[in-house]
């Protein structure tokens, strides 16, 4: 009896089912592959080394244009001593005047006044100056004692009414002028700018004849300036703005 009760009970022992060992890792679920975000992060890669790529051939092709140093009056031509050279990235929508060209651009004239700094682009000039809107330009000839020395195009300056003769008075240096004739001197402009002048040959040489200058003035003041000129009673002084 003792022997089959030993053997009853090491069968029982058998049957019950073995647990996992100890240190074995439960099973995983596979993981789920997400094709359309690998091909995303694939086009973003792709998408950013053509814009690196189309930047740095951007900034490798650049031309050499014609850049103005010195603000030119309308109708007044470019110079070698108002002009310079400066790189620029080649653009097909803009009409820069390469540095080659400037030879030809000098035969041309500003259609409005163009202000220093600026690159010039080709809608700038033209054959003929355009007078802006509410503007209008007055030629003067003036003799020696009427003009202030070194003016230049571009100066800012006012008219002014003098006697018939007028003459360099003791603030000729600061760029006034005086007449002989009675009376106090009449203002006529105070904010004129002078489109053309002629260049001085020598400071040492006294003209015999007069200078030609081209004011350009608001319309409004064009009849009582053109009035004085053609009697030769106007003088010009240099004003603030230059």
């Amino acid at each position: 009896m003792k022997i089959q009760e030993r053997t009853g009970a090491g069968a029982g022992r058998s049957a019950a089912p073995a647990g996992p060992a100890v240190g074995d890792r439960l099973p995983t679920p596979p993981r789920e592959r997400k094709p359309a975000l690998a091909a995303l992060a694939v086009l973003l890669i792709l998408v950013g080394a053509l814009g690196a790529t189309m930047l740095v051939l951007q900034v490798g092709d650049r031309i050499e244009v014609v850049k103005i140093t010195e603000e030119i009056p309308a109708g007044q031509p470019v110079t070698d001593a108002n002009t310079a050279s400066v790189m620029v990235a080649e653009d097909p929508g803009i009409h820069y005047v390469e540095w080659t060209q400037l030879d030809a651009l000098k035969k041309l004239k500003a259609k409005s006044t163009i202000p220093a700094g600026v690159v010039a682009v080709g809608e700038m000039f033209g054959e003929e100056a355009k007078v802006p809107e509410g503007k209008a330009l007055v030629g003067l000839s003036l003799k020696d004692g009427q003009y202030p020395a070194g003016l230049e195009n571009g100066d800012a300056v006012a008219a002014y009414r003098v006697g018939g003769t007028a003459r360099s008075d003791s603030d000729t240096d600061s760029g006034s002028s005086g007449s002989t004739g009675g009376g106090g001197d009449t203002l006529l402009v105070d904010d004129a700018r002078v489109n053309s002048v002629p260049a001085e040959q020598s400071g040492d040489i006294v003209s015999s004849t007069n200078k030609a200058v081209t004011l350009l003035v608001d319309k409004a003041d064009a009849a009582v300036l053109t009035q004085a000129a053609s009697n030769g009673e106007v003088a010009l002084v240099l004003v603030p703005g230059n």
